[in-house]
């Protein structure tokens, strides 16, 4: 069996990746951690359609599917670029067309002029003291490592995986600004008072959905960081000389660059597949999203050890860069599930535990 991508889903890697080569460069990565915005990128990108990618026709999008979005995930972690992409491009308008396909949100999300982050910590695995509880319509509690600190509301799901969409402004909810690793991203705690949510689902296989496709793209995020370490080594291992010769051509740095590419281009196929699997096998989808998950955070966390070790001292170092990529392959292996609970989960649905 042949699978690859179309010819217009080439395209779409290429445009996007253009477009990150100008916009997202390693100066401009350094520029958002240091406190700027990604309102320019996220601009740009929804000018390009990446907004809409899995919103329907009818409500402004592109109607593209899984895979499509995680080609362009894979560009955006190869670029280590910033935005709420995760939020607002897939988990959300994933969420509300399952709940509800005429929600004006959607089209809103399409254009750009909304953006929508993702509170599902609690759902997935609860912390001492960041339940969250609704009643009434209000809703009280904690989330912690929220999505997108820019957002205009929040998608919070609770202990029953039931979601809720809460306005960033409602009176009795307050932003905490949280300070990760990832300095690419930006979470926040959301702590709630009383504060009013709109329950958008109450069915958990809404919930399981939205949380699979966010899993999947996370993987192609990773995928595309570790491939980007991955390029840098190689490079640095073929222009660094020592005793006279790069230090490419000594047999031990080539055996760390051979099992990085060796661990790493199998991958690649691994993340398409579970991609397709969203919406052609969907019998199939959890269980495939939850080892795409759990492979791809272990193999990230040796691609970006090896890759910083072949650079030797410069690895560490401002200058290269490469930390923020080595950060941001860490931070997407504990969100949305650690390789641990996610194989745990993957048990559970083969009847193992």
């Amino acid at each position: 069996m042949q699978f690859g991508l179309s010819e217009e889903q080439v395209l779409l890697q290429d445009n996007v990746n253009r477009f990150l080569d100008d916009h997202a460069s390693l100066n401009a990565v350094r520029d958002y951690a240091a406190g700027g915005e990604d309102a320019a990128l996220w601009q740009g990108l929804t000018e390009l359609g990446v907004s809409g990618l899995l919103i329907s026709e009818d409500a402004g999008g592109v109607a593209m599917n899984a895979l499509d979005a995680a080609i362009v995930a894979e560009a955006l972690g190869y670029h280590a670029a910033p935005g709420p992409f995760l939020g607002s491009a897939v988990m959300a308008p994933t969420a509300l067309q399952l709940a509800d396909p005429t929600n004006t949100l959607l089209a809103e999300l399409a254009s750009g002029t909304t953006r929508i982050g993702i509170a599902f910590n609690e759902a997935i695995g609860r912390r001492a003291g960041a339940a969250v509880e609704v009643s009434g319509g209000n809703i009280n509690g904690k989330s912690l490592f929220a999505f997108d600190s820019e957002a205009d509301a929040y998608l919070v799901a609770d202990a029953h995986q039931h979601l809720y969409l809460i306005s960033a402004n409602a009176p009795g909810l307050s932003r905490t600004h949280l300070t990760t690793i990832d300095k690419t991203r930006r979470t926040v705690e959301l702590t709630y008072t009383n504060a009013q949510a709109t329950l958008v689902s109450n069915n958990p296989s809404v919930f399981f959905q939205t949380l699979d496709i966010g899993r999947i793209m996370l993987a192609a995020d990773t995928l595309g960081a570790a491939q980007n370490m991955l390029d840098q080594a190689v490079a640095y291992a073929k222009q660094r000389e020592q005793f006279n010769r790069p230090i490419g051509s000594f047999q031990a740095v080539k055996h760390m660059c051979a099992e990085m590419a060796a661990q790493l281009e199998p991958c690649r196929a691994m993340v398409w597949f579970a991609a397709h699997a969203t919406n052609e096998l969907p019998d199939e989808a959890r269980l495939t999203a939850c080892h795409t998950k759990a492979h791809l955070s272990e193999v990230g966390k040796f691609v970006a050890k090896t890759a910083t070790e072949v650079h030797g001292g410069m690895g560490f170092t401002d200058l290269l860069g490469l930390h923020y990529w080595f950060k941001r392959c860490g931070s997407n292996r504990q969100w949305l599930g650690s390789p641990e609970l996610t194989r745990e989960e993957a048990a559970a649905i083969q009847g193992l535990i």
